[in-house]
């Protein structure tokens, strides 16, 4: 499970700041090298703040699948003299509000307080306790374990989430993206206290630390916050750097039984790094091609024309390394080799004659018209903030997003898809019927 929630959620809290308006992203470093990212408003009576460490489960190897997800799972049920009951019992006190959070790249956690100086400073000093000293009681290791354990068997049942850790292994291979976020069950089992505290010692250090603060604090008061976030843990070395994704020449395809009533499809391969130069053109293209919902190609031709599938999408996700693209969608059982065929179809046209200006320029308007509902409250203003961070973006990387949009030309679209989607590198999953004559 990627967040866990210890109390209850604020919710309705809007942040009244006009898009137009931008934000001032302040940026400095702590006494102990970690990264800070602010935005301070007063609007609310609110503090939100994230911290991020390289720790995702791209770090993890075959023989401890899920230590990753494990060591920032315990980490916040007991930490120097606080029990599991006692941070809940003290977050709940201050109406605080504490998750964590994990995929392939990163690992952290996000807290949300009232801001004044007695609820904020409890929930920051629980928070500081969870990151520098982790008891990783064995009891509850071994309670969590069986969690997990279960969570996986019962998971291992559903077709998308089969299909999902296919789809993974078969474009990503032997590299640390193809593990899986949750591990295995065989290396769970084996997972003991002395691997996560190597773990925590290894990947949660002061000088690869981010921390995204959002609200109603003031500078001053923010330096403090973040210098008592990283004072007890490690400077140490940032990890060694991932290694590069290698896009295979040619794709694969899988065929995976399955007793549901509807095949499920998977089809892509590795294609955008988080600051890829080409980021806004595949983006924005994409939303033509299927990231535009009713509007997008692949719905027009697969859900409206063919009555293949009642959803079908495509997407990019830019990660560290080369993060996936992916069309995918569900069929009847029967009708899986025609609605592959389609997909691959609408794909190639689309890199042969690109979007049109209609197209393209409806894509547009619709995400600049949509970009206000992206930083409409903290919580989407730290996300970015969390994202700028830890991927050490420019700091006028929301400035930006709209201008850039716009200048995306159908030419900047067919270029940038032509380079990154191969279609003969592209593999394909499907979990469900048996199909004997779907197309590569």
């Amino acid at each position: 499970m990627i967040s866990k929630r210890i109390t209850l959620f604020f919710t309705g809290l809007l942040l009244a700041l006009p898009a137009a308006a931008g934000l001032d992203i302040q940026n400095w470093s702590t006494p102990q090298g970690a990264r800070v990212y602010f935005v301070e408003n007063h609007e609310l009576p609110m503090l939100d703040l994230s911290v991020d460490f390289d720790a995702g489960s791209a770090r993890d190897n075959r023989a401890k699948s899920g230590l990753a997800s494990l060591t920032r799972q315990l980490m916040s049920l007991g930490a120097r003299a606080y029990s599991e009951r006692d941070i809940a019992e003290k977050m709940a006190d201050v109406g605080a509000d504490l998750e964590s959070h994990l995929d392939a790249d990163r690992a952290g956690f996000t807290l949300r307080t009232l801001s004044g100086r007695g609820e904020r400073d409890q929930a920051v000093d629980l928070l500081a306790a969870v990151l520098a000293a982790p008891k990783f009681d064995a009891d509850i290791l071994e309670r969590e374990k069986a969690r997990a354990i279960a969570s996986l068997q019962e998971s291992a049942t559903r077709p998308e989430y089969i299909g999902e850790r296919a789809f993974q292994a078969a474009i990503y291979g032997n590299h640390p993206y193809a593990l899986p976020e949750d591990g295995e069950v065989d290396a769970l089992a084996k997972l003991t206290r002395a691997d996560l505290e190597a773990f925590h010692r290894a990947y949660y250090r002061a000088s690869d630390m981010s921390i995204a603060i959002m609200g109603d604090i003031s500078r001053g008061d923010a330096e403090t916050l973040a210098t008592k976030l990283a004072a007890n843990l490690p400077p140490g070395e940032a990890p060694p750097p991932l290694p590069p994704v290698t896009v295979a020449t040619r794709g694969s395809r899988q065929v995976i039984a399955h007793p549901a009533t509807q095949s499920h499809l998977f089809m892509g391969l590795p294609g955008l790094k988080r600051e890829d130069p080409d980021y806004f053109p595949l983006f924005v293209g994409n939303y033509v091609l299927g990231g535009g919902g009713f509007d997008s190609r692949l719905t027009k031709d697969i859900r409206d024309k063919k009555g293949l599938a009642y959803s079908v999408y495509s997407y990019f996700m830019p990660m560290r390394e080369l993060g996936p693209y992916r069309i995918g969608l569900q069929t009847r059982r029967e009708e899986t080799d025609l609605a592959v065929n389609s997909a691959r179809a609408d794909l190639d046209r689309y890199l042969t004659d690109g979007p049109s200006e209609e197209e393209l320029a409806q894509a547009r308007n619709n995400l600049v018209g949509g970009f206000p509902m992206r930083i409409d409250s903290n919580k989407k203003i730290l996300e970015y903030l969390a994202m700028i961070g830890f991927y050490r973006l420019p700091l006028n990387w929301l400035d930006t997003y709209l201008p850039q949009v716009e200048a995306v030309t159908p030419a900047d679209v067919l270029r940038a898809f032509r380079a990154r989607v191969r279609p003969e590198a592209m593999s394909t999953v499907i979990v469900g019927g048996q199909v004997e004559t779907a197309g590569k």
